[in-house]
Parts: structure tokens; sequence; C-alpha cells
């Protein structure tokens, strides 16, 4: 226990209702994530992408006693911040956090370009979650028929329009449950998006199963 004795492991303060399902759906599995279970409050920004680029500090600030550790989640896309790179930009905003009673306690995730790079894995699940389960062409020939996916590529280079195109083709509405559903169900393996990757290792770092079986 440190000075700050906190009662609850992780708040999340997420750019929009889409990001917080999707990290609701990735920490309800903590046994594929390799870290014990955590418990975790979140929060969503009112002036989503830019507002986590600017007062993410405000809006944590009542949380620094009550709470171990802070992420934030937004997309690099719709930030201003454009010009940086993922990584310049997640340095920005953890050093505002960091000067403001959050050092060595929190991280900062910029989706680059935006959330739904995460969902383009080569899952069955995305493929049903997306309502294309037994369709034909299936959904990745059919992208690369519609000109969404190159040929090489393994994601596509709009990854939200994408994903907005492949509901409208089968008449499903868009719905940030869908984040949750695909974060709850598809294999992380099959996530190397470097974003993910800092998640994942952040949260082992913080939560691991060792720490739990010394307490």
């Amino acid at each position: 226990m440190n000075q700050l004795s906190p009662q609850n492991d992780l708040v999340v303060l997420a750019a929009d209702k889409s990001a917080e399902m999707a990290l609701r759906g990735i920490l309800s599995r903590p046994e594929a994530l390799e870290i014990r279970p955590v418990s975790a409050e979140f929060i969503v920004h009112p002036e989503h992408d830019p507002g986590c680029v600017r007062t993410p500090h405000q809006f944590l600030r009542s949380y620094v006693r009550s709470h171990a550790h802070a992420i934030v989640v937004l997309d690099r896309e719709g930030s201003g911040r454009e010009a940086k790179t993922r990584a310049e930009l997640e340095q920005e905003i953890e050093g505002l956090l960091a000067c403001n009673g959050w050092l060595s306690r929190s991280a900062v995730i910029v989706l680059d370009p935006e959330l739904e790079t995460w969902v383009w894995s080569d899952s069955p699940e995305v493929d049903a979650q997306l309502g294309w389960t037994g369709r034909q062409p299936d959904l990745r020939t059919w992208l690369r028929q519609k000109g969404f996916l190159s040929p090489d590529a393994a994601k596509p280079k709009r990854p939200k329009e994408t994903m907005q195109a492949a509901l409208y083709e089968v008449r499903l509405p868009w719905s940030s449950s869908i984040h949750g559903q695909l974060a709850g169900r598809v294999s992380f393996r099959r996530c190397t998006d470097p974003s993910f990757e800092k998640l994942r290792t952040t949260l082992q770092r913080w939560f691991s199963k060792s720490q739990s079986d010394r307490a």
C-alpha cells in the first residue's frame, strides 16, 4: 500500500463510447491478457479526442488518490495533433499527467489513426460481429473488390470508414457496442497493432498475476 492508499486499481478516460466499450471488453478478459482481475472505472471525455489531449489531467484530478493507475485512450485522427506521431502525442499527454499527480502511474494509448484499426484482424469473430458469417464473397474478398483493402495489406488504410461500409452492406446499424463485443471475443494474439501492444504490456506491468499471488 502506498501513500495514496488507492481503493481502486484503474480509471480509464476514453475519448468516446466506442473506446470505452473496447476497453471494457478487453479488461473483462484478464486471463487472456495474462493479468489478475482489475477493478476499473470508466469515464468519457465530453470533448472527445481533443479534450483527451488538452484537459485529461483536469478530468482525472479527482481520481489521483482513489485510483492506483490511469489510462487515457484516444484517436490520433481528430485529436487536433495529427502532425505528431502516435508516440510523440502519447509522450506529450503522459507528461501532462505526470505533472498533475500521475507520475509513473499513468499511460496514454493513442490509436493510429483510430480505434477501428484494432478491429481488422483475421479472426472469424470479425466476420461474425460485422454480420458477414457465411456470406459470399467473404468479408476480406469484398473489401478488396471494393478497394477498401489493398491486396498485400493486412488492414485497411481507413479502418473506421471500412467498418461502416461493411456494416452498411449487410444493413447492420453502427453501434459502439460492436467494439465491446469484438474486444470480448477476438483473440488478443491476433492483434499486433503497436498501440494495443503498449496497452497489453502496460497492464501486465501494473497488474501481473505474480503481484496477486504475493498479495
